[in-house]
């Protein structure tokens, strides 16, 4: 089944039943903790499903652009909002009515510590960037879409649907983590769909993004 074939009902409830599935391990792992880790689930899943249904990997979002050179400025250009956005306007309006955004597990560990810094960048650009990419981005997304028949706005509103959950992803992070997470959901979602839905833009984006808080921490320069 490809993006330009129409999607019959039964295929856009199974989506549905798919996404709510999701969205459960999503909430079940984060908010609940009565599930593990959902990003290796969603990966497993996601990959599992695009494959059998779809019939190629490259559906998820996988393929060889027109343009490298296009898809790097679509992620840098990402990652600086993601990253401005964050630290000048969501942040400070965050806190007149929420505690502090509160830090990933073991970042206070990252300063100064070269070992646990190119750990770090092993971990975000694996687990980070091709995990949670694949999993809300490509699979999510896609699956979110299917219910509104795949057209250009079923995308556009998947990708506000996803942002919400990966806001919820870092449930950790408190009220204000949660409202940065779901913006910085948005801003990755967007570069997905402006590169023609290829999840390059969105993978590159997150390690940018990513690369650059585990330099900051290092540095001492993160709070």
């Amino acid at each position: 089944m490809t993006d330009s074939q129409p999607l019959t009902l039964k295929w856009r409830v199974i989506s549905a039943a798919e996404l709510v599935i999701g969205a459960a391990i999503v909430i079940g792992h984060n908010v609940f903790r009565v599930v593990p880790n959902e990003v290796p689930i969603l990966f497993v899943l996601g990959l599992a499903s695009v494959r059998i249904r779809d019939g190629s990997w490259s559906a998820i979002g996988f393929k060889r652009p027109q343009s490298w050179k296009w898809i790097i400025l679509i992620a840098l250009a990402a990652a600086a909002l993601r990253i401005v956005l964050g630290s000048v306007v969501i942040e400070p309006v965050a806190a007149h009515f929420w505690p502090p955004i509160h830090a990933p597990a073991g970042a206070a560990r990252i300063a100064g510590n070269l070992k646990v810094t190119l750990l770090s960048f092993v971990i975000v650009w694996t687990f980070a960037a091709f995990g949670e990419e694949i999993s809300y981005r490509g699979y999510l997304t896609k699956r979110a879409a299917d219910i509104g028949g795949r057209s250009t706005t079923a995308f556009w509103v998947a990708t506000i649907v996803v942002s919400v959950l990966f806001g919820y992803g870092h449930y950790y992070k408190g009220p204000a983590g949660v409202l940065d997470s779901a913006v910085a959901g948005l801003i990755l979602g967007s570069a997905y769909l402006i590169a023609g839905r290829n999840l390059w833009a969105a993978v590159l984006a997150h390690g940018f993004i990513d690369t650059v808080a585990v330099v900051a921490a290092y540095l001492g320069w993160a709070d």
